[in-house]
């Protein structure tokens, strides 16, 4: 039976995937937090549980991703709100349909700003992670 060995590049791609993995709780903490009156609390517990099994078995510096991950939702709601600011109206079969929208560009900024975050101080945790071992 022949022994793998683990590189630094297996251990750098890991620790992608933990940060990726992070990423997906802060997403769902943050959802969670959007969507308290109707299935928040139980988003909320499922991101509760998924980080309590990820500091106990991924690496410390992946944790950072949940900082990417709140960013998401921001983006959704970016999203949602293209044709803001106003009243925006659609076409549909029995007439048209109008609705209050918001601005779409501070929730897309403060989106790319957590995003953008994330990754930056996950790349420097990184490269002083590696840079020890």
């Amino acid at each position: 039976m022949q022994r793998k060995t683990i590189t630094a590049e297996d251990r750098h791609g890991s620790e992608w995937g933990w940060f990726l993995a992070w990423l997906a709780v802060g997403g769902c903490l943050a959802l969670g937090l959007v969507a308290l009156l109707s299935v928040g609390v139980v988003l909320i517990a499922l991101a509760a549980a998924a980080a309590v099994f990820l500091l106990r078995k991924g690496h410390r510096t992946a944790v950072v991703g949940g900082l990417t991950g709140l960013a998401l939702p921001l983006f959704y709601v970016a999203y949602l709100n293209r044709g803001g600011p106003g009243n925006v109206c659609h076409a549909t079969a029995g007439g048209s349909t109008c609705t209050d929208e918001f601005a779409p560009v501070p929730f897309l900024a403060a989106g790319a700003l957590l995003f953008a975050a994330g990754f930056v101080i996950f790349l420097v945790l990184d490269h002083r992670h590696r840079g020890t071992h």
